[in-house]
C-alpha cells in the first residue's frame, strides 16, 4: 500500500504544490503544509474507494487540510522512501504565475478552493461535488471571483 500512495504522490504532487501556494505565503510555511497535506492524504488512503477521480479527492483532502488551522501537535511520519522533491516544481515558476498566486491569495479561502478547481478544468458539477455546494452556486461564485481577478489585474496595468 506504501508504495502505490508514493507512486500516486509523485503523479499527483503538482495538485498539492499550487494548493500550498494558494494558501501560505513562505516558503517554509508552503513546505508545512504541502507535509501536512501529505500526511492527511496517507491517513485517508486506506478508506478511498474509487468513487471520484484520484484527483476529485487529493483536491478535497487538500482544500480541507489548507483551510484547517494549523495543530499544536503533530505526530511523527516515517516513510521508508523520500518523498517528492519540492525544489523541481516551484523552479518552473514564471512572472506571470507568481502574480496569480499573490492575487489568488488575496481571495478568501472558499473562493481559492472553487478557483484552483476551475483553473485545473474541473466541471461545474465536480467543484460541486468536492465544496459541497450546488452547480448553480459554483457558476455565481466563480462568476464573481473572475470579476475580482480582473479588478485587481486592471489595477496593476
Amino acid at each position: 500500500m506504501e508504495k502505490i500512495f508514493l507512486e500516486t504522490i509523485g503523479a499527483h504532487q503538482r495538485i498539492i504544490f499550487k494548493v500550498s501556494r494558494m494558501y501560505r505565503n513562505t516558503p517554509e510555511d508552503q513546505q508545512d503544509l504541502f507535509q501536512e497535506i501529505v500526511y492527511q492524504l496517507w491517513r485517508a488512503f486506506p478508506g478511498f474507494r474509487n468513487e471520484s477521480k484520484i484527483t476529485t479527492w487529493i483536491y478535497r483532502i487538500a482544500l480541507n487540510t489548507a483551510m484547517a488551522s494549523y495543530r499544536k501537535q503533530r505526530p511523527p511520519i516515517s516513510l521508508s522512501e523520500h518523498p517528492p522533491d519540492l525544489a523541481d516544481a516551484s523552479d518552473t515558476i514564471s512572472e506571470r504565475e507568481e502574480w496569480l498566486f499573490r492575487a489568488l491569495r488575496t481571495l478568501s479561502e472558499s473562493e481559492r478552493a472553487l478557483i484552483s478547481l476551475y483553473l485545473e478544468d474541473y466541471s461545474y458539477a465536480e467543484i460541486a461535488s468536492v465544496t459541497g455546494i450546488s452547480e448553480n452556486y459554483v457558476g455565481v461564485k466563480l462568476n464573481r471571483i473572475k470579476e475580482k481577478l480582473k479588478t485587481l489585474s486592471n489595477s496593476q496595468k
